[in-house]
């Protein structure tokens, strides 16, 4: 069966063959064939001399044969009209001539890219479909100009499956370099859109001219050998591009670390290249239009051969393109939708042969009446093409595939990228993100990092103070800058750390910030400016890390804590202090202790006055007095018997435990005042500053100026405001002179600062984590350069301003417990307190549950008998027998704490009306 089906296949060729042998012989007989069938004249416009205007030539001219062959029936013909056109003149006077002289229904072209807008707006106005397979600029939207189709690949999908082959390699800083042409320039638009979109960042875009010499090309690409960028995207003509790497191979370019991508204008065509060409792109990859295997596309690619070799046997052509596939389905399509429309079948339309119905009115230029329903057709239009599937969307080629190619040879296809899944080795494949080995410039298997680091000039700060941190020393003898301080140990622990895992050499050049007179040139945002000038790679120092500065530069993870605080000189005046006494207690502690001995002298005299104590006696003047003094009394004497009762001693006993916490409380506190030699800050808080009109200092050149300016409201030295790295070195050595007072206010810390996008960034900022992660080389430095224990602790002293004094909140728990112990002896020895309530309320109750005789007893003569009187009840004379012994009884039963006197007054005094 397969041995048939070949069999088929190559009588097949011969008779395709036999019939373009005689397909000139036919062409002189052509209006004999077409008696009786309508001819329809189409235009095309390219350069023939050119390597894609001759595959285009020999690809339309086959497929008009092939055309009708397969459809000898159909009722129509195209009559295609090739024209020659160079530059933009005789592209406009070639479109013009085709729509007034032949009419055409229809024009394919142009080839060259400046010529495309003039040739869509004349076929608006004619009203002319415009067909494309030739690079046009993206800004020529299908969408926006009604009757301009294009047959190639959609340029936005194009530019995403770049982006994806980037991003897999995490690449994310590329340089551009492109043909300086409406369609190159339009194409690199689209690009940068959619790397801005995917945060990879364009270092720089290099335009080359269209004519430029080598010369030119080889001084731009000696500029790009000395950037970080590794990774080169190059968009341009066959022409052009087959110089460019030629001298890109020469420059040492084509290397082992660089990267080259070329996009679908160049990757299209790598067939038809010359040898020497592609040798001098090994390794580049390639982005290009996806073309399906075939049997069909092999038979075809003989034929095509065959009509180069019978139409140009002197051409430099020796391989057909994916655009001469375009051009072949874009004749088929064509034809198809002539058929459809013209065809007798349909009476809707009108003959083109009828002289006495022309399809065409063209006064000065005309306007076709069957254009607008061509277009239409067109893009309904749907067939299997040689290049695939052709059917269109908005426009243009529906085709969303594409095809990774690694030139080696022709091209090895090493993956596919498809809006739908991304990129995968193949298109059946579910893994996303993956691709076939690639080998890379240089035959290295190992895809490059996408930067390298030719020379890294580094600026550095000029400072006057604090040599720990950074100090540029001059060696006369050696003619050269010696750099030196923690920050510099810092960022060479770091480049140590990034070499290794780059497994590259970074040379750091330091470069001083400095003028004529070896003073610093600027500030410190200064400094930084330069690297968004291009005149530093970076800057290494003490640099702080603020949100506006990251507007032009950025920076690794801080390596030192930071943050702004107040520096004041301090005073002394503890042990002049005459109250000095005073000072361990707050005011609010000794009005609490006052109040405490006064309630504790106030509850034993209550429980004490019925009792035999002399200390509790005398006149009123006396004990009052008594109460003053017996708190201390009982303090200074407590050998002696103060109190007689059990409830007495025991709240005497409270008062004592509480009078030896607060007695030691003091001592300690009073002893620490006066063996510790205590500092004050001559200024505790910000608004004395202010409202003192005091002046506050700062260290030159540092961020802290603006800082205290826009947002303390200084206007520019009683205090100075300074980073806290700074203010532990300076209290190291002065700490008996200065401290430390207000608040911290925070920033971020200590941190080397990149150029935006820079590469490095990331890997500083890790090693800085496993510098800072390493404890003992961190000790060791800060060791080296600050002395023990200097960088690592808190400030020495509190920032805070607040008292170190006792307060009575310190105590409250305290005092809590030994009142509510006082009020309970006293509840617990004056029963009459609780017991007359107590009474009022079993009254009451009583009352409540027996109203009936509650009444009765109001509306009857009260007697009251002695001994009512004494129980402290009203009887009525038939109860007063009946109830007498009883109440008698509970008469005799009276408080030991109260006398029967007492009790009975107050108990008449109640009840008497």
């Amino acid at each position: 069966m397969a041995t048939v089906k070949w069999l088929f296949l190559d009588l097949l060729l011969l008779f395709l063959l036999f019939h373009d042998a005689v397909a000139d012989q036919s062409e002189s007989n052509v209006e004999k064939i077409t008696e009786s069938k309508s001819l329809v004249h189409i235009g095309a416009i390219f350069d023939p001399d050119t390597l894609d205007g001759a595959i285009a030539e020999i690809s339309m001219s086959l497929a008009v044969a092939d055309f009708y062959a397969l459809h000898p029936n159909y009722q129509t013909r195209l009559s295609v009209h090739f024209t020659t056109a160079k530059d933009l003149v005789t592209t406009a006077a070639a479109a013009v001539d085709l729509l007034k002289k032949f009419k055409v229904h229809a024009i394919i072209g142009p080839q060259i890219p400046a010529a495309a807008p003039f040739l869509v707006e004349l076929g608006e106005k004619a009203q002319v479909p415009i067909i494309s397979f030739f690079e046009t600029s993206p800004a020529l939207s299908p969408t926006e100009y009604p009757f301009f189709i294009r047959v190639t690949q959609n340029d936005s999908l194009h530019v995403k499956a770049i982006s994806a082959v980037l991003q897999n390699f995490s690449w994310h800083e590329v340089v551009l370099m492109f043909e300086d042409a409406d369609y190159g320039a339009g194409f690199i638009s689209f690009l940068v859109d959619e790397l801005q979109e995917n945060d990879i960042r364009i270092s720089h875009m290099s335009k080359i001219p269209t004519s430029a010499e080598d010369f030119q090309i080889s001084k731009e690409l000696s500029k790009l050998s000395t950037m970080q960028t590794r990774v080169f995207i190059v968009h341009m003509n066959t022409a052009l591009a087959s110089r460019l790497f030629a001298l890109v191979d020469k420059k040492g370019m084509m290397s082992k670390g660089y990267t080259w991508i070329v996009t679908a204008r160049l990757s299209n065509s790598l067939n038809v290249l010359d040898s020497e060409v592609i040798d001098s792109m090994e390794g580049v990859l390639g982005v290009r239009s996806h073309l399906p295997k075939s049997k069909e596309l092999g038979l075809f690619d003989r034929r095509w051969k065959s009509k180069l070799h019978s139409m140009k046997p002197n051409s430099s052509v020796t391989e057909i393109n994916i655009s001469g596939l375009w051009a072949f389905d874009t004749i088929f399509a064509l034809a198809k939708a002539i058929e459809k429309i013209l065809s007798p079948t349909n009476p809707s339309i009108v003959n083109p042969n009828n002289p006495s119905e022309s399809t065409t009115d063209f006064g000065s230029l005309g306007i076709s009446r069957i254009g607008p329903i061509l277009y239409n057709q067109i893009l309904n239009t749907q067939l299997k093409g040689l290049s695939g599937e052709f059917h269109l969307v908005n426009g243009q080629l529906g085709s969303s595939v594409f095809e990774v190619v690694n030139v080696i040879g022709t091209g090895r296809v090493v993956g596919y990228w498809t809006s739908e899944k991304g990129l995968t080795q193949t298109l059946d494949s579910t893994s996303k993100n993956d691709l076939k080995r690639i080998i890379w410039p240089g035959d290295s298997i190992i895809a490059p990092t996408g930067w390298a680091i030719p020379n890294l000039v580094v600026g550095t700060p000029v400072k006057l103070g604090f040599p720990e941190f950074l100090r540029v020393h001059k060696d006369d003898y050696l003619n050269k800058n010696i750099y030196s301080g923690f920050c510099i140990d810092i960022f060479n622990a770091a480049l140590e750390i990034v070499e290794g895992k780059l497994g590259m050499k970074i040379h750091p050049q330091f470069v001083p910030y400095e003028d004529a007179n070896g003073e610093m040139a600027g500030t410190y945002d200064d400094l930084l400016l330069q690297i968004k000038l291009k005149k530093f790679d970076a800057v290494v120092g003490d640099i702080s890390i603020v949100a506006n500065r990251t507007d032009y530069v950025e920076f690794t993870l801080p390596y030192s804590e930071s943050g702004v605080t107040m520096l004041v000189p301090v005073k002394r005046d503890n042990r002049h202090n005459m109250w000095i006494f005073l000072k361990p207690w707050t005011w609010d502690l000794w009005l609490t202790v006052f109040v405490a001995c006064i309630f504790i002298a106030l509850i034993i005299r209550t429980m004490e006055r019925q009792t035999e104590n002399s200390e509790f006696g005398g006149s009123p003047r006396r004990q009052l007095g008594m109460i003053f003094m017996f708190p201390f009394y009982a303090m200074v004497i407590p050998q002696r018997e103060l109190v007689v009762r059990d409830c007495s001693k025991f709240v005497l006993v409270i008062w004592l435990w509480l009078a030896f916490i607060l007695m030691q409380s003091y001592t300690a506190s009073l002893s620490s005042i006066l063996t510790v030699d205590q500092l004050e800050p001559t200024f505790a808080d910000l608004k004395k500053l202010r409202t003192e009109s005091h002046f506050v200092g700062f260290q030159n050149g540092s961020f802290v100026e603006d800082f205290l300016v826009k947002q303390l409201n200084f206007s520019s030295v009683s205090a100075i405001f300074e980073e806290i790295p700074y203010i532990k070195v300076f209290l190291k050595k002065y700490s008996s002179k200065y401290t430390t007072a207000g608040p911290i206010y925070r920033t971020d810390g200590l941190g080397f600062a990149f150029a935006r996008g820079s590469p490095l960034i990331s890997h500083f900022s890790q090693a800085i984590l496993l510098v800072r992660e390493n404890q003992t080389r961190m000790d060791q430095m800060e060791k080296k350069y600050f002395g023990e224990n200097v960088m690592t602790p808190t400030l020495a002293r509190s920032i805070s301003s607040e008292s170190s004094s006792l307060r009575a909140y310190n105590f409250s728990g305290l005092f809590i417990i030994v009142g509510i112990a006082a009020l309970l002896a006293l509840l617990i020895s004056e029963r009459y307190i609780w017991q007359k309530p107590v009474s009022l309320v079993n009254k009451y109750l009583t009352s409540q549950e027996n109203p009936s005789n509650e009444a009765e007893l109001v509306s009857q003569p009260t007697i009251l008998q002695e001994t009512d009187i004494a129980a402290g009840h009203s009887l009525s004379p038939g109860q007063a027998e009946d109830s007498g012994n009883s109440e008698r009884t509970n008469s005799g039963h009276i408080s030991g704490d109260t006398s029967a006197e007492e009790y009975e007054t107050e108990n008449v005094e109640a009840h008497h009306p």
